[in-house]
Parts: C-alpha cells; structure tokens; sequence
C-alpha cells in the first residue's frame, strides 16, 4: 500500500501549559466556539483555567484531562473548517478521546464531561504517595519487562506505555516502582527517572477506575466514527463504536501501546504524513523515532496551523 495517508494524532496528559488554546481562540471563531461548549458542558470556565492558570490548577488530573481535550479539539476544528481532514486518527491515552470527536464518533460535549470524571477516578483508585510510574530511556523493552516483574515482588510494577524503541514507562506500587529504577541503574541504565505525575496509570492499580468507569462508557452516546480510530489498548484499526467502547474501558489499567499503533497506521492503513493537533510535540517526537521516514507535523499554535495550511 502507498503511504499518501495523513493521520491525526492527539496528546494525552503532560502536554498541558498555561497558556494554551487562547491564541487561537482569539485568532479563530471556531477556536473559541469549541472552548465556550466545553465551558458550558463542564458549567465553569475551563477556557479561563486553560489560558490564565493557576498552573496548580490546571495540573490536576480532573481538569488537565477535559483542558487537553478541549484545546486539541479546538484546533482540530480549525483545520476541518479549512478542508483539512485525515485517513486515520489514533490519540494517546486521555488524547483517544480528542481522536473520537474528531473522527465523528463522540460530542464534544460528552467527551469534557466523560474526562472529567475519568481523571477524577483514576485520581481516586490509588492514595496521595502510594503510585509511581517511571521512564526508561535508552533501554531494551525486554529488559525493561524483566526488571519490573524481579521488581514488583508482591506489589504492582508493570509496563504502562510502550512510547517509543527505547522509551518504555512502567507503573505500579511506589516501592517497587523505586526498586525497579534503582536496578536499572545497578544494570548501568543512565536514562532512568521517576514522573512526577499523580498517580500510576495504564497499571493494574487502575482497576477501580476501570469498574467505576464501566457503567459511564456503557451510557456514552457513541458512533462509528468516519475514519480508523488507532486504539492504544490493541493498536487495532477500529470502526465500530462497540469495538470503540470495549476499547476504551480496557485502555484505564491496560499498557498504552503507541509503537504498535503508529507501525500499523504506517504499514497497513497507509499513512505517510502524521499531524500531531493539540499542545505540546511530545507525540512527534516519538513518531519520528518509530517511522523515520513519515513526514511529521505539530499543530499547536495559529502559525503552525497556517504553516500546515498553506502547504
């Protein structure tokens, strides 16, 4: 198959600033149409938390996770508007749902509401200072896989992102979270640190998020969307809102398995050109590391959306 395709792809949680959406909002009325739905689904002012802060504030799983979203989609909509559209999209964790309202499959409405309380459980499933997770960089996933099992003992310490060759995250009990670092680098790993995030998602830990999430998701008004959704749980091309749903909930305490999902969408569905919408280039990063030879874009702000535009 020719790689003529373009895919969209979407940011999860990390790539959130102050700061973010407001330019384009400003600049765009379709921007600022998507971020007043958003206020008004949520009944508080998640655009003002989004361009003025507090960053604490805006830190906070519950709302980084609908802000994220909500500036992602905002972009998105500016470039449906112009005729851009994609063959696929696939977003990572949290950004799978920006990939569903993009790809028709979800209101934006419903999706700020769904990741609200999505972020407000997968907050509560583990206590303050229990969870870790942790990057390895520049070491085998294999090896990665073996220190987290010698590490885990009978406590949780599992791999929890598959990001890129050579990036891997594993999530779990802190301890063994600890003891699977310091390991590492008794192995003579250089590029191995703790997050400083939360709480240890795409873990097993996450299993009380998962049961509290399951009646949301069956409830979620879903359609097949009108492109391939690239799943992170199984990195499977999907089109029915069904397959979509299953995805989803298995997705809170399952492995984000982004490698596998940008290696199909390059071999099998024929993507040559990835478009990373939303804050940050975390996600182009990891593209350019996994197909070298794709072209990749980000689109975060109004000058990289006429830059992508114009060509």
């Amino acid at each position: 198959m020719s790689t003529a395709g373009r895919a969209f792809l979407f940011p999860g949680q990390g790539s959130q600033a102050v700061g973010m959406g407001r330019s384009c909002a400003q600049e765009f009325p379709e921007a600022r149409a998507v971020f007043a739905e958003a206020d008004q689904a949520l009944g508080f002012a998640l655009s003002r938390l989004c361009w003025e802060g507090p960053e604490a504030e805006l830190q906070l799983t519950a709302n980084t996770q609908p802000a994220i979203l909500t500036a992602s989609v905002a972009l998105h909509r500016v470039l449906e508007r112009s005729g851009l559209r994609p063959d696929a999209v696939a977003g990572h964790s949290l950004g799978e749902y920006s990939a569903l309202v993009a790809a028709g499959a979800l209101e934006l409405a419903d999706a700020v509401v769904v990741v609200r309380r999505r972020g407000e459980l997968m907050q509560a499933a583990v206590p303050a200072g229990v969870g870790a997770m942790a990057a390895f960089l520049a070491v085998d996933e294999a090896l990665v896989r073996e220190i987290a099992a010698a590490a885990a003992g009978d406590e949780v310490c599992a791999v929890a992102n598959l990001n890129a060759p050579g990036q891997t995250v594993i999530a779990g009990h802190r301890a063994a979270v600890e003891r699977a670092v310091e390991e590492a680098k008794r192995r003579g790993a250089r590029k191995v640190m703790l997050l400083p995030v939360s709480a240890p998602f795409h873990s097993p830990l996450m299993a009380p998020a998962r049961r509290a999430m399951e009646p949301l998701l069956a409830a979620l008004p879903l359609r097949d969307p009108v492109v391939p959704v690239v799943c992170n749980v199984d990195a499977l091309a999907l089109e029915r809102a069904a397959d979509i749903r299953d995805a989803l909930l298995r997705q809170i305490d399952q492995p984000v398995r982004w490698v596998e999902s940008i290696e199909r969408m390059s071999r099998e569905l024929g993507i040559g050109a990835f478009v990373e919408v939303g804050p940050g280039r975390v996600l182009a990063g990891l593209v350019k590391r996994i197909v070298p030879q794709a072209t990749v874009t980000s689109v975060g702000d109004p000058d990289s959306l006429r830059d992508l535009l114009a060509a």
